[in-house]
């Protein structure tokens, strides 16, 4: 904040010791000094206002930064909640497996055990 002040404060003041040196003299050895002095203040100027154009940029880029950084954390946060929904849909296919194993188990047994099929075994 005090770049900002101090940037615009030089401006306004060599902006109007621009303008007051700007009046045109009788003398030519006094307009030529003027001159040289217009030509400082208003390289002072450039100079300040550069400074504002270059802090804008840097303004810039830390809002554009900061603004990734906050959405890699978003991203990140994401990524963990969408790893640990997929453990949890794993760990559930792996059970629904398990016991779909077991039932077809179970039913060959009893499909084997039954006396359904041992009498159509014996039936040619």
């Amino acid at each position: 904040m005090v770049r900002v002040e101090t940037d615009i404060a030089n401006i306004v003041d060599n902006f109007t010791h621009l303008v007051n040196a700007a009046r045109i003299n009788d003398t030519p050895v006094r307009n030529s000094q003027e001159a040289c002095t217009m030509d400082m203040r208003a390289s002072r100027m450039a100079q300040a206002a550069d400074s504002l154009l270059k802090l804008v940029s840097e303004l810039k880029q830390t809002a554009i930064f900061s603004g990734f950084a906050s959405l890699n954390d978003h991203v990140d946060q994401r990524i963990g909640e969408f790893t640990q929904l997929a453990e949890k849909t794993d760990s559930l296919l792996a059970r629904v497996g398990e016991e779909a194993a077991a039932s077809l188990k179970e039913l060959e047994t009893h499909y084997y055990s039954s006396a359904q099929r041992t009498t159509q075994t014996l039936e040619p």
